[in-house]
């Protein structure tokens, strides 16, 4: 099989990734589960090497051979993949997460209603948190292309690659994407206030240089969308403050206090049938007692506010873990197995039965 093949066996098993490894079968993520393709053959190095330079052109080649791994994105037919080309054992191997051009609607989506309210904020940092492959991209896509649909903006984003591409409508779309419209993180990140944005989106806050950016474009009055890395919404506030240097750590507080507007943090999950998978969500909104813990250091109480705060929009992850059992929609071994706090989800279903 060739890689156009494999692509074309992505999108119909609808796999959500593709991998290619000398000495061993093209292998898809199908519900999170990996499956080789034995009906093709192994993969020999120098296969695997044609069927991945062939997609790149001179420039990238050359990128990739001095820094020995590249991201870029890649137009197939409907659909496109976000590529990473890399080295092990000294031989060239890809992954190919698979972007479907249609950009789902929060409620295609099953996340919660709660979402459209970050369409119209004005101003803030928004933040969707979790592992690969858990569909953050999907649900800030989601946003964005509510915000493309209901307003007339000016949205410039940042990503490494460009994954969803936004159909022409009410908003202007300036996407920008590493390597190919400009040379790193920090040139544009230091230019993009000059560009007129409304709203920006930095794919993911990787570092130090990137949360420091998107906390200043924040301040300075935009709307700011990203992601990072992290486990359950505590651990993010955490995470962004450690980044910093002790003597800094006090200023970022403060301003994170100020220019934060939520943290999602997002899983999926087995349904009950076992076929697909379906969101699970932590949701933190800054409001004046999330904030005051925040400028305080005192994060260890966010755990009860989450606990405490559903009149007020927040969310606790366990919680939401119930009510997608209490509706059948997930089983209680699963709800057990992907909890973030294991002894709260006991009580809980403990408290069900």
């Amino acid at each position: 099989m060739d890689i156009f093949q494999l692509f074309d066996l992505t999108v119909e098993r609808n796999a959500s990734d593709l991998h290619l490894v000398p000495g061993y079968f093209p292998a898809i993520r199908v519900n999170n589960e990996l499956l080789q393709i034995r009906v093709a053959d192994l993969l020999t190095e120098d296969a695997t090497k044609q069927m991945l330079l062939s997609l790149l052109n001179e420039e990238q080649k050359q990128t990739f051979l001095n820094n020995k791994e590249l991201d870029l994105g890649y137009d197939h037919k409907d659909n496109r993949f976000r590529i990473n080309i890399y080295f092990t054992h000294g031989k060239i191997a890809g992954a190919f997460r698979l972007i479907r051009r249609e950009i789902k609607t929060i409620e295609e989506l099953s996340l919660p209603s709660a979402f459209h309210q970050f369409a119209n904020l004005h101003q803030g940092l928004v933040l969707v948190t979790g592992p690969t492959g858990e569909g953050k991209s999907a649900t800030l896509a989601s946003i964005i292309n509510e915000i493309n649909l209901k307003y007339a903006k000016h949205i410039v984003t940042i990503e490494d690659p460009i994954e969803y591409v936004y159909p022409p409508s009410r908003s202007i779309i300036s996407q920008r994407e590493i390597h190919q419209d400009l040379h790193s993180w920090s040139t544009v990140l230091k230019s993009v206030l000059r560009e007129d944005p409304d709203i920006v989106l930095i794919g993911e806050m990787r570092d130090y240089e990137t949360i420091q950016a998107a906390l200043t474009i924040a301040e300075t009055g935009h709307l700011v969308f990203s992601t990072l890395h992290t486990g359950a919404t505590p651990e993010t506030i955490n995470r962004i403050i450690d980044v910093f240097p002790a003597t800094q750590q006090n200023q970022i507080r403060n301003q994170l206090a100020s220019v934060l507007r939520a943290v999602i943090a997002q899983r999926l999950i087995p349904d009950i049938a076992g076929t697909g998978r379906i969101p699970a969500i932590e949701l933190l909104l800054n409001i004046p007692a999330v904030a005051s813990v925040i400028r305080d250091g005192r994060t260890n109480l966010i755990d009860n506010m989450l606990e405490t705060g559903e009149s007020q929009g927040l969310l606790l992850f366990e919680k939401y873990l119930l009510s997608l059992y209490d509706k059948g929609r997930v089983s209680k071994e699963v709800a057990l197995a992907y909890a973030f706090r294991p002894n709260e989800i006991k009580k809980l279903l403990t408290g069900q039965s």
